[in-house]
């Protein structure tokens, strides 16, 4: 049974066995449609639970790609998805940057977990990205500071395609209750603000996701 508001999944996620769990999914997925900004529950390994018709909408001109798609796992869309520079905003440092810090903290406390291992070879196959994670990314918060790297309360900018919404920022809100975090699940809400009357930062198509890795350096 697939938990993900607004449509099917391409591949069903393992969900709480309990009739208990599944029923207050079921209830919170209905909440989460509710919602009017772009909402996401996700679990440690950033494979997505729920989501609700506004995050669909933010993401709606991406193209396919058959690992990385945002209704998928956001992290691997963030990371790998040719596209999500011309969504997420500034990408490589309010985006891609912040995420890689999360995962290597998740690896940290999760360094067994198979899901985890298969991102983690997936960085490695591509040079550039690798560098990033090994060398650039302490680099990165060194510089930049450790509350830089969090989720909450973050301002990041996004390319809405509505253009009721344009080139704006959002600021990302955890607001994930007990009981989600019992099941293992955080969500987030991106917070949208007003379409600012500023040319829109340049989006660029790459080729891959790691080959865009240019704000720190290989290496120190």
């Amino acid at each position: 049974m697939a938990y993900q508001a607004g449509g099917q999944r391409s591949a069903p996620r393992p969900v709480p066995e309990s009739p208990e769990a599944q029923a207050y999914l079921l209830d919170y997925a209905a909440l989460l449609e509710a919602v009017t900004f772009p909402s996401v529950v996700m679990d440690h390994r950033w494979d997505v639970v729920l989501t609700n018709g506004a995050f669909k909408s933010l993401f709606r001109t991406v193209g396919p790609h058959p690992t990385a798609m945002p209704g998928d796992n956001f992290l691997r869309f963030v990371l790998f998805h040719p596209d999500a520079s011309t969504v997420l905003g500034e990408h490589e440092s309010s985006w891609c940057l912040p995420m890689l810090a999360h995962f290597a903290a998740a690896v940290e406390s999760h360094g067994h977990d198979h899901g985890l291992q298969a991102i983690r070879r997936d960085i490695a196959q591509d040079p550039i990205m690798e560098a990033a994670y090994r060398q650039g990314l302490p680099h990165w918060i060194r510089a930049v500071g450790e509350e830089a790297v969090e989720h909450d309360g973050a301002v990041r900018p996004v390319l809405h395609p509505d253009p009721r919404w344009g080139a704006t920022v959002c600021r990302v809100v955890g607001e994930t209750p007990k009981t989600l975090e019992n099941m293992g699940y955080t969500r987030l809400t991106l917070v949208l603000r007003e379409a600012r009357r500023v040319p829109p930062p340049r989006a660029r198509r790459a080729g891959r996701g790691a080959g865009h890795l240019r704000v720190v350096p290989a290496a120190e």
